[in-house]
């Protein structure tokens, strides 16, 4: 017999609000289950040495999932899947995380100029011990970006906080000369992996 959930919502753990409204699009109702001011949870991020960028988001997953299910048991809250996520910007073997300043970004930023590199996006979901995840991996090329463009793209404020100092949703979207792959994965929720791992594990929407 197919599994099933008896709730009609999921948790999100991610302060993303592009990963709500990605939910949203799909119509599935979700509520926020975000970590407590005494939880490490850029800690999980940390990189180790010489990790591939596809192992490394997945570890990450995992670890935000587990921390997740520990958040949800020590607030005493209604079982629910929770639905967790991460997202990387590659060039090779190097990770680019989330900017620590203006000239961070600007320095990731010329880097990612006019060379393709890729973005995956790992998800999982769980309940207990009822789990699965998956990943996505999507392609970025962005147009040769002089000082100038590089500058006023870092003015808008917009690379701080995101993976690779841009989004592709925003105004980085100016700059973006192709794209491979899925386009809500690069946003940071790939909506079509994200509606089989809740299929599968028996949620209807």
């Amino acid at each position: 017999m197919p599994l099933t959930i008896a709730t009609d919502f999921i948790y999100l753990a991610s302060q993303s609000p592009r990963r709500s409204q990605l939910l949203d699009q799909l119509g599935v109702r979700h509520e926020l289950l975000l970590p407590d001011a005494d939880e490490d949870a850029e800690g999980l991020e940390k990189v180790w040495p010489n990790e591939a960028p596809k192992n490394y988001v997945r570890r990450v997953t995992g670890l935000k999932l587990a921390a997740a299910q520990q958040r949800l048991e020590r607030r005493q809250l209604p079982p629910a899947l929770i639905l967790c996520a991460d997202t990387t910007v590659a060039l090779g073997m190097t990770i680019f995380g989330k900017p620590e300043s203006a000239d961070d970004a600007k320095r990731i930023l010329r880097s990612l100029s006019n060379r393709p590199h890729r973005v995956t996006t790992a998800i999982a979901l769980g309940l207990g011990d009822r789990q699965t995840s998956a990943c996505s991996e999507s392609w970025v090329t962005f147009a040769d970006m002089g000082e100038q463009d590089i500058d006023a793209y870092v003015a808008t404020g917009e690379p701080m906080g995101k993976a690779g100092a841009y989004a592709v949703q925003g105004r980085a979207a100016a700059h973006i000369a192709q794209i491979s792959g899925s386009y809500s994965g690069i946003m940071g929720l790939p909506l079509y992996e994200t509606a089989q791992a809740l299929r599968t594990l028996g949620f209807s929407f």
